[in-house]
């Protein structure tokens, strides 16, 4: 029985194809490094150096230029945005390490136009355990006898003020901070301070007093 003729051009062709899958395979791989360079491209940005409490200026010491991958879920500060960040208060406690963001910062003074500065100096009693920082709300308890002459109950007066500013603790352990009042509320905190006869308590958050 005769042998069929060999299907030369078949086998030829083999070669061909194949040239032509390792092309394209060779393509695909060369477009998923473009994407994954593309993705995984890295940019410099404002992270922390160290903690940085509420209320206080940020200064060039505070900032520390980080390298990440572009993630389109973050919005980090550019690190040419360093000029202009240094200046700004913090809004709310930086920790060292974070990523700095846009809402952690404001240019708002403070104090607002107006407000009287007024200096307590106050003992570790007089104060929360909490260290007080610039921005932070509190009230000011104005504490003398809690009797009156005609044996009621004194009502404890309470004023709001901001922290504008805390010195650093005296030998006797003293400190003085500097807050923000209203207007007209400012003789009336000094003559309080000048008795020695009150308390400084945290407020809540956005709170005001009376």
């Amino acid at each position: 029985m005769p042998t069929p003729p060999r299907r030369l051009g078949a086998r030829r062709r083999r070669p061909a194809v194949l040239a032509m899958a390792a092309a394209l395979i060779a393509a695909g791989g060369l477009g998923g490094a473009v994407l994954y360079n593309s993705s995984g491209q890295r940019i410099a940005v404002l992270a922390l150096a160290r903690d940085v409490p509420m209320g206080q200026v940020i200064g060039n010491d505070d900032l520390v230029v980080a390298h990440i991958a572009g993630d389109p879920a973050l919005h980090p500060l550019d690190a040419r945005d360093l000029e202009h960040t240094v200046g700004l208060r913090a809004t709310t406690d930086l920790k060292r390490g974070a990523l700095l963001v846009k809402s952690d910062l404001t240019s708002d003074p403070a104090t607002q136009p107006g407000q009287q500065i007024v200096g307590l100096a106050a003992k570790r009693s007089q104060l929360p355990a909490t260290r007080l920082q610039p921005g932070l709300q509190v009230l000011v308890v104005y504490t003398p006898d809690s009797t009156k002459a005609d044996g009621t109950t004194r009502t404890p007066e309470t004023m709001a003020a901001i922290v504008s500013g805390v010195g650093r603790t005296d030998t006797d352990g003293t400190t003085v901070v500097d807050v923000a009042v209203g207007p007209t509320d400012g003789p009336r905190l000094a003559a309080w301070v000048a008795g020695g006869k009150f308390q400084v308590i945290l407020a809540p958050r956005n709170a005001g007093g009376s």
